[in-house]
């Protein structure tokens, strides 16, 4: 058994640095862009790398600035003008993201509620989802469950505010030249397709058809082509005016001022009830010809208007403004299908923010659906820009504006919660913020909704130092049932001066619920000395991706002077989870020990991940402090910064790599090569969303057309949207053949379980990739992943020859591909000993020593994965082989324990699948079904998961 289980959890692919973090070679002139590489072999550029390392050696580095000792002192005295952190001024952050105890039952009820759920119940069930998955640190669940949400969207309404919000997520609006009114191509995003009534969750992933003639929402029957309605009103031609109906054309007349417009009478009673009872009903009316109709307040040219409409059905005739007065007269006398025409013609006219201002007042008086909900989608689509309009911020931040939008049917959770996310990452603690979130709380109606309301204000009161309000906000969250309010309760009471009764709130939470991390975590802010040194060892023990036990231990470590151990233990979260606050306290370290290049260098990471980061409790720009550290740090040219990039890539030093970017964008911040290099950093530091931005800043900075379409395929591909990215990839192709542009087809390509065929085209864009001009390490990536698919296609050689060609040209990471090599050619102590050199070169080496395991005895493996936890408790394969050891040796109890220690601060898809595993073979049912049921809610379509599930569904009720 312990073979099947231990075979069914190694990995059997290499997943070797998503896209790759790839830099240029040098020019033989100093401060030049990177050379082009024709063809295989060593470029130009590599043997001058090499020539500039020989260099490099004999030469030495630029000496820094400023040796002497007194002067230091005064340096050191300027660069740490708010001296160094204090503990007691540390704590830790409280989340503004719902945070259940047992977030395993969480996602296994969410994902009962979706299958259960009938067509009004699913876009719920799926907002609930998405405010689960807010909290995660994948962004692509959250993306993919508003895309959910948003094919499952009933009503126009919802439909406006999920396509706006899926926008938001890509931020396309950062494009240079694009619109906000844009379409993507996809019925998800069309600003067109949400607006058109109707229940289709089938095609919400198909292709939009806003570009067809027979567009619904558009008839382009009524519109030039400038889009513009052609101004008339009259009655056109006698075709036009040959009516139907009982009594012929001429048999009614309404008379206005000195004028008569002759009607139909039949045509003119369809209206409306109203009209049907004055021309046919008891009303004197119904046996005059003409009737006067000057009193009522309608022009000639509305009434000619809507004579026409009552025998046409069009609008096609008419200025926008006759248009508009036709809705209110059909508002007047209930004519519901030409008010409909009108909304929707009008609808059709919003295609900017001053479209939406000139008609939002209007389309709120008339109670016009379509027309609000086409400018409250362009609000909405210019997010955050569209919130500094006075009006609109009035609109949805005011109670009276919430009741008027009420009143077209334009007010729900999904809105507020959209636009009080934008707010909070905008600026949490603005009165915008404040009135949005109260709407939000208005809007609740389930008890998730309203715990996740209240919370978000508790937090925001928090931030605002408004304690009170914020502890009362934070116990409407727990009396909803939402525990980990009762952090924020016993935070505020700390803040008002009740320590001991936060204490005692957070120890009876200990007492009364299973314990997780970060209840020790809170519980040592009110504690003082060996207590809370042991409360935060438990927090750690219990979620090593807290940053706070970190953070904590090593400012404490500087309060008595034990710098180096205090950097590494900041180390410790910095090695597998990347953040601002972190990379602060170790610059602020290294500043002390005067280790300025060390700090620059984290201080240069911290202003990628934030332009607009302050220092020392907000005190100083981090730009500010780059000036201060320069001088004294070491100096380097255009060419040493390339040098450096180079050999932080060798060895494995994402950070140090990102640093060397951010200064060679200081002096030339539109370099788009830069910004792709960054967002590929960014990507493997699991910096999602900044890569994003660097992302989309390279395809601004574009100098050429068919590299913007390479940089929009990533982000089409990084956003979940594979067949776009390949298109984008084709297109480019067909401009130019490149590097990137076949790297980007092949990468895209290998996405998905490859047949023989798929290999083959993978193989073949690969190598056309090489063919191309690149640099060399971007080419060591791509022979990195060609050596990968020539594994899984078993041509061993050929895979062994790609890996020892990337490591020529300093792609470390091949040795993880040659050790699996020399594994299937059961060479174990070259596959252990290549395993060994990459755990010796590389700087971040976690990944190293878990796939090193796989290639020793057990004892060692033991040792290595061990390690692996140490270095990155969030790698979880070391968790699911000690588990599937401890089962195998039938220590059941151990193995479940192993599996839920990481469960309980990771609940990945393997672990869940091999827990419920264990179950199952435990008969445990009911827990195989919760731990399928939460898998299914990460991956719905998992094919194993789903036998699993049943077949367990089906021992349940059998026992029953």
């Amino acid at each position: 058994m312990q073979h099947n289980i231990l075979a069914s959890i190694r990995s059997t692919k290499i997943t070797d640095g998503c896209k790759g973090t790839q830099v240029y070679a040098l020019n033989s002139s100093v401060g030049a862009d990177p050379p082009i590489n024709a063809g295989g072999g060593e470029s130009i550029g590599d043997k001058f790398f090499h020539h500039l390392l020989d260099r490099s050696k004999q030469s030495g580095r630029i000496k820094p600035v400023g040796t002497k000792t007194a002067t230091r002192d005064v340096v050191l005295e300027s660069l740490l003008p708010y001296g160094l952190p204090l503990s007691e001024l540390l704590e830790p952050s409280i989340e503004p993201y719902l945070k259940p105890i047992d977030l395993v039952e969480t996602l296994a009820g969410v994902h009962r509620r979706i299958v259960s759920s009938g067509e009004d119940g699913k876009f719920e069930a799926f907002l609930e989802q998405c405010s689960v998955f807010r909290g995660f640190p994948d962004a692509k669940l959250f993306r993919r469950s508003l895309r959910l949400a948003r094919q499952h969207a009933v009503d126009v309404h919802s439909k406006v505010v999920m396509a706006s919000w899926l926008r938001y997520e890509r931020r396309e609006d950062e494009f240079d030249g694009s619109s906000a009114m844009d379409c993507c191509g996809r019925n998800l995003e069309c600003p067109k397709a949400s607006l058109i009534t109707g229940y289709d969750p089938e095609s919400g992933f198909g292709h939009c058809s806003c570009f067809r003639k027979d567009n619904v929402i558009v008839d382009n029957d009524d519109v030039d082509g400038g889009g513009k309605i052609e101004c008339s009103t009259s009655y056109g031609n006698e075709d036009d005016r040959s009516g139907s109906g009982d009594g012929g054309y001429h048999d009614i007349s309404f008379c206005i001022g000195d004028s008569d417009i002759r009607c139909n009478r039949y045509s003119m009673a369809s209206l409306s009830r109203p009209f049907m009872a004055m021309l046919y009903g008891g009303f004197v009316e119904s046996r005059r010809e003409k009737i006067n109709f000057s009193l009522n307040g309608v022009s000639v040219d509305v009434m000619m208007a809507v004579e026409v409409f009552s025998r046409t059905k069009r609008l096609s005739l008419f200025a926008n403004n006759v248009v508009v007065e036709m809705l209110s007269f059909a508002n007047r006398f209930c004519c519901e299908e030409m008010k409909s025409a009108c909304d929707a013609h009008l609808a059709s006219l919003v295609f900017d923010m001053d479209d939406a201002l000139l008609l939002i007042e209007y389309g709120l008086e008339e109670t016009a659906h379509l027309v609000v909900a086409a400018c409250l989608q362009v609000f909405l689509r210019e997010l955050p820009s569209s919130m500094h309009s006075l009006s609109v911020s009035k609109l949805f931040c005011s109670v009276e504006g919430r009741d008027r939008l009420a009143l077209v049917g334009h007010v729900s959770f999904s809105l507020y919660c959209f636009l009080s996310q934008v707010a909070m990452e905008e600026d949490m603690k603005s009165n915008t913020t404040v009135m949005l979130l109260e709407r939000l709380g208005e809007c609740a109606a389930s008890g998730w909704q309203k715990q996740f309301a209240y919370h978000q204000l508790g937090v925001v009161m928090l931030e605002r130092k408004e304690y009170k309000d914020a502890q009362q906000w934070f116990e409407a969250a727990v009396k909803e049932g939402h525990i980990y309010s009762s952090v924020g309760v016993a935070r505020a009471k700390y803040k008002r001066g009740h320590t001991y009764s936060a204490y005692k709130m957070i120890n009876s939470l200990i007492s009364d619920h299973k314990p997780v991390g970060w209840m020790y975590q809170e519980r040592a802010l009110y504690c003082i000395g060996k207590e809370k040194t042991i409360d935060l060892v438990s927090a750690t023990e219990l979620d090593p991706t807290l940053s706070y036990p970190y953070k904590h231990r090593a400012v404490f470590l500087v309060e008595e002077s034990k710098i180096e151990a205090a950097i590494s233990e900041i180390n410790k979260i910095i090695g597998f989870k990347i953040s601002t606050d972190c990379l602060e306290l170790r610059a602020w370290f290294l500043i002390a020990m005067k280790d300025y290049e060390g700090a620059l260098r984290d201080v240069r990471a911290i202003l990628t991940l934030d332009p607009n980061y302050k220092m020392f409790y907000g005190k100083m720009q981090g730009d500010r402090l780059v000036e201060l550290l320069r001088p004294v740090a070491q100096q380097w040219n255009q060419a040493d910064c390339w040098m450096q990039l180079y050999d932080n890539w060798s060895s494995v030093d994402d950070i140090g790599s990102l640093a060397v970017v951010h200064q060679m964008l200081e002096n030339n911040p539109g370099k788009s090569i830069l910004r792709f290099r960054q967002s590929l950093l960014l990507l493997r530091l699991n910096c999602q969303k900044v890569a994003m931005r660097s992302l989309r800043l390279a395809r601004n900075h574009s100098s050429s057309t068919h590299e913007r379409l390479i940089y929009e395929g990533w982000i089409l591909y990084d956003t979940g949207h594979r067949e776009e990215a390949i298109a984008k990839a084709d297109e480019s192709i067909s401009i130019q053949r490149s590097f990137e542009a076949f790297f980007l087809k092949a990468y895209a390509l290998a996405d998905s379980c490859l047949d023989s065929e798929s290999s083959k085209n993978v193989i073949d864009l690969l190598e056309e990739a090489l063919r191309c001009p690149s640099d060399g390490l971007r080419k060591g990536q791509a022979l990195n992943n060609l050596g990968s698919i020539y594994v899984d296609c078993e041509k061993l050689d050929l895979a062994a020859d790609c890996y020892k060609h990337a490591l020529n040209i300093k792609h470390t990471r091949a040795h993880q591909g040659l050790a699996r090599v020399y594994h299937l050619q059961n060479q174990p102590k070259a596959a252990y000993d290549e395993m060994t050199k990459l755990i010796e070169k590389a700087k971040n080496n976690a990944s190293a020593y878990e796939k090193r395991s796989e290639y020793c005895d057990r004892d060692m493996a033991k040792g290595d994965l061990s390690l692996a936890t140490q270095l990155d408790p969030l790698r979880t394969y070391p968790y699911r082989y000690r588990a599937a050891v401890l089962m195998d040796d039938r220590k059941e109890a151990d193995a479940i324990a192993e599996l839920s220690r990481a469960i309980n601060f990771k609940p990945e898809l393997q672990l869940l699948h091999l827990r419920a595993a264990f179950y199952d073979s435990m008969g445990d049912f009911v827990s195989t079904v919760r731990d399928c049921e939460a898998a299914l809610c990460l991956d719905p379509s998992h094919a194993e998961m789903l036998e699993l599930c049943n077949k367990a569904r089906e021992q349940v009720t059998d026992v029953k």
